[in-house]
């Protein structure tokens, strides 16, 4: 597989971006939990190319919404450039520096700058239509091994889609999926990578994927949002807590599903590992 999206690949960089290509090409495969991408090195110039898929697709990966996103980041400079965008390959400008490891993503000074990224981003103005929640959980739905559904879950499943979903203090652009390895501390100072799940949506979801993916306590939680205010962010950090906590339910049944998509789309264990555990906790709250 390797091979043949390295080949479909060099044919597109020969045609998108000749001056790469006529320099020479090293093509480099990057993976991560739902793509694989590849790192571009033609001379000194260096690009990430991600690739779009039905089966990225299906998991809610839309290149061209990622590159509409990064576009109307530039001005905050906490983004990759887009380089070039032509269905399948997204290009975007390689990030130089360092990903986090979990103590330094904790430290004072990296929860002051995170919470400065976040008002940045936050206070953009949002490119499309805001996420729809519910569709994707359906869509996932419609996804996963069905062997593996109970009365159970059924009947949480139809509960939770019953729900009215939690009103929205801020549409913002979001990132949704950041953690220490898609930080990226730099010469140019401090980056967010990996926006395939960016989306236009609450800036409290936005909170409640963060605290989840990140084990946040809730002393860590406390601290992160009052810097938030400081950077210029959301200004009640009370409602937007209390709001973050009214998403988790969902955003943990996104997860929860996600993971099912991907068990189903790879037989990695680990995704049914993930989601077990996820299941039993919010089977018990719903």
């Amino acid at each position: 597989m390797r091979c043949k999206i390295s080949n479909s690949l060099q044919v597109w960089v020969k045609k998108y971006l000749p001056a790469d290509y006529s320099a020479g090409c090293i093509f480099t495969p990057v993976e991560g939990l739902s793509s694989e991408s590849w790192r571009i090195v033609a001379g000194e110039h260096r690009c990430l190319a991600r690739h779009e898929s039905a089966e990225k697709r299906l998991l809610g990966i839309s290149r061209k919404r990622e590159c509409r996103l990064l576009r109307s980041l530039t001005p905050q400079a906490i983004a990759p450039s887009v380089i070039c965008w032509k269905s399948p390959w997204l290009a975007v400008s390689w990030i130089n520096g360092q990903t986090l490891d979990t103590a330094s993503f904790f430290s004072q000074s990296a929860q002051k700058r995170l919470a400065t990224m976040l008002a940045a981003l936050h206070g953009s103005t949002p490119q499309g239509e805001p996420l729809d929640l519910k569709r994707r959980l359906q869509i996932y739905w419609q996804s996963i091994d069905a062997r593996r559904l109970t009365p159970a879950w059924l009947r949480v499943h139809q509960r939770l889609m019953k729900r009215r979903l939690p009103s929205a203090l801020k549409i913002s652009t979001a990132h949704m999926d950041i953690h220490p390895e898609n930080w990226v501390e730099g010469p140019q100072g401090d980056c967010l990578i990996d926006w395939e799940y960016a989306a236009n949506a609450d800036i409290a979801l936005e909170f409640a994927a963060l605290f989840r993916a990140n084990d946040y306590s809730a002393q860590q939680r406390a601290q992160l949002l009052r810097y938030y205010v400081l950077s210029g962010g959301y200004s009640d950090t009370l409602k937007l807590e209390r709001q973050a906590r009214q998403w988790q339910p969902w955003l943990d049944y996104l997860m929860l599903m996600w993971f099912e998509v991907r068990w189903q789309q790879t037989a990695d264990t680990r995704y049914i590992d993930w989601a077990r555990t996820l299941r039993q906790q919010l089977f018990n709250e719903i």
